[in-house]
């Protein structure tokens, strides 16, 4: 056999060529199959396995490579004013990225339409190691405290009995939960379905610090906003309709646009503020379900994002991706923010369950840079993260014979100073509803339409007790507001056999109705 073909045979995992991949070993042509049937079992097996968990949230995704190229500056001024950070000091410097999009509570083959926050996580291959930037589209969140989490999730997430989708869950746990009525404001206007992942904003959403060669702090807010390919979102009757043609139309669209070389492209922005508790402000600038005013607080370029590279496998790329909001480089550090302190132990956790103890091995999460640890072994360990000339008897530090020392430090220490008592509290500023009517107001007149409409849609088929509470948190963000709810709620028909919208008793109802009656075969 010549070079080439032996090449292109198929062989197992062990290496062992296989001469047919079309017949399990029998007695006989058709008895029965032993348990030696060794290619088979290992072929079977490992398709069993073939997918990890799901994630629990964004689990629809889809993704692409490219870079960031730094402008050298915040705005007009010099960004070493502020951080320390490699990858921004130099205009013109290229960092690579891989960037994963998704919808945040469905599952892993649910439409692209849905009516959802998307994801917009970037996960920047600096020199200094990785730097995640884990965010949505849309800038502010639900909940401002980690420990609601999981119960957040549970009620979006279909019903535990009927596995089906249910407004009233959502809205039970929103109703009781003031501090989302900004957040259900944009999610329910057309911002809460993008036309596609090319033409979305990014965010952060939490609030972050860059600390500069001094060890001196600012708070930072992080946002993405497309350049060339601009902006767009749907309304409900276009995304429907939409989904009655291609359930996967952003993962396509991303994708297509990428291989005829039209490159999205995003301008990464930041706000930033002093460290402190801003007390001039009616909210508390760690509030991750506030906006800081872009008028007061202006978006500031300090570079843009191009992808360009579409993954060469979907599974070993997209869906092994693992972010997390704790990973940063230095001059990048956290806040208070008590959501961002939650998930950044929540996201790394996540991923060694899901994906393993060494994810950080996979080549699509595994930095650039050279990597020496002290850790060792694990299920599916492909290395040893050590470096040349280290003493492979030493896994540990601090050590006299030839092992890992620590770095010398880049610049003086961010140290914050605490003086208070360890409390279960809300923060003092919530100032639930203000926002969420500024929003409103700002709409236009036919985003005002959409979201009223929706709204009523998923809000019809709950109990009264829900409606007069969410009915009595949109007027307190704006009378008008309440007002057009409360009476879309008093016109609308409520079929009580039916669970969910509308437009999903009449996709029900559709199936029934429709087709040919068949007597078998």
């Amino acid at each position: 056999m010549d070079k080439e073909n032996q090449e292109m045979t198929l062989t197992n995992r062990q290496g062992h060529p296989i001469s047919d991949n079309q017949n399990i070993r029998t007695i006989g042509n058709r008895g029965p199959s032993t348990l030696e049937n060794y290619h088979y079992i290992e072929k079977i097996s490992h398709f069993d396995r073939e997918r990890i968990p799901e994630r629990v949230v964004h689990a629809r995704g889809a993704g692409a490579h490219g870079y960031f190229e730094a402008y050298g500056k915040v705005g007009n001024e010099p960004i070493s004013t502020y951080t320390r950070a490699k990858l921004f000091q130099e205009a013109g410097k290229q960092t690579p990225v891989f960037v994963r999009f998704s919808t945040v509570v469905h599952g892993n083959y649910s439409p692209e339409t849905f009516r959802d926050p998307r994801g917009f996580a970037t996960k920047f291959y600096t020199e200094d190691g990785n730097w995640d930037l884990v965010g949505n589209n849309l800038k502010i969140f639900f909940i401002r405290d980690p420990l609601k989490f999981p119960d957040m999730v549970h009620a979006f997430k279909p019903d535990p009995v009927t596995n089906l989708q249910n407004p009233e869950k959502m809205f039970d746990f929103v109703s009781n939960s003031p501090e989302a009525t900004h957040m259900i404001t944009f999610l329910f206007s057309p911002w809460g379905i993008p036309a596609n992942y090319r033409q979305m904003q990014g965010s952060g959403v939490n609030t972050y610090k860059w600390v500069n060669q001094d060890g001196q702090a600012v708070l930072v807010k992080y946002h993405w906003e497309p350049l060339k390919q601009g902006m767009k979102n749907l309304t409900q009757k276009e995304a429907e309709g939409i989904q009655g043609k291609n359930v996967s139309h952003a993962t396509q669209d991303l994708y297509e646009a990428i291989e005829r070389g039209y490159y999205p492209e995003w301008e990464l922005c930041v706000q930033i503020l002093s460290d402190d508790e801003h007390p001039e402000l009616d909210f508390d600038p760690l509030d991750p379900t506030k906006l800081w005013d872009h008028e007061q607080f202006p978006f500031l370029p300090v570079g843009k994002m191009v992808l360009n590279k579409n993954p060469e496998n979907y599974f070993a790329e997209v869906e092994q991706a693992a972010f997390g909001t704790g990973v940063l480089v230095d001059g990048l550090d956290f806040s208070d923010d008590k959501l961002l302190q939650g998930r950044t132990f929540s996201y790394s956790d996540t991923q060694r369950y899901r994906v393993g103890t060494n994810y950080l091995q996979l080549p699509i999460n595994a930095p650039k840079t050279r990597v020496a640890t002290n850790q060792r072994d694990g299920q599916m360990a492909i290395m040893v993260d050590q470096a040349p000339g280290q003493n492979p008897h030493v896994n540990y530090e601090p050590s006299s014979l030839g092992g890992l020392q620590e770095a010398a430090p880049s610049g003086k220490e961010h140290q914050p100073m605490y003086n208070d008592k360890l409390v279960r509290e809300k923060i003092s500023r919530t100032n639930d509803f203000g926002q969420a009517g500024d929003t409103y107001r700002k709409f236009e007149d036919w985003e005002r339409d959409e979201l009223i409409a929706n709204l009523v849609d998923a809000l019809k088929i709950c109990k009264p007790i829900i409606q007069r509470t969410m009915i009595e948190h949109f007027t307190k963000a704006d009378p008008d507001y309440g007002r057009r709810v409360s009476e879309g709620l008093a016109q609308a028909n409520v079929d009580s056999a039916h669970i969910g919208s509308d437009s999903e008793r009449d996709g029900a109802e559709m199936a029934e109705n429709s087709g040919k009656r068949t007597d078998g075969y």
